[in-house]
């Protein structure tokens, strides 16, 4: 599942920093997760790294973009095919 940053978001730039798929940017008024990117950083890490430095707990699973782990294993894989 992508996950997605909510309103409770305060743009402090953290979580930008730490998605190694390049998948978060700066929204209006807030960031935004790209679903297409999003692979909950499998492939990486344990746990996606964005939950872990967002201050506010604004980043939360996104309802319209349910994945399964096979789902995500295929979309990191088109992502870094060129890694």
């Amino acid at each position: 599942m992508s996950l997605m940053i909510n309103e409770e978001c305060i743009a402090c730039d953290a979580c930008r920093e730490e998605c190694p798929n390049e998948a978060i940017e700066e929204g209006d008024p807030y960031y935004i997760i790209d679903p297409e990117r999003c692979t909950e950083c499998f492939g990486f890490y344990d746990e996606p790294a964005c939950l872990s430095v967002c201050p506010v707990d604004a980043i939360i699973p996104d309802p319209d973009n349910v994945e399964t782990l096979e789902e995500l294993k295929f979309k990191h894989s088109q992502i870094h095919q060129e890694d």
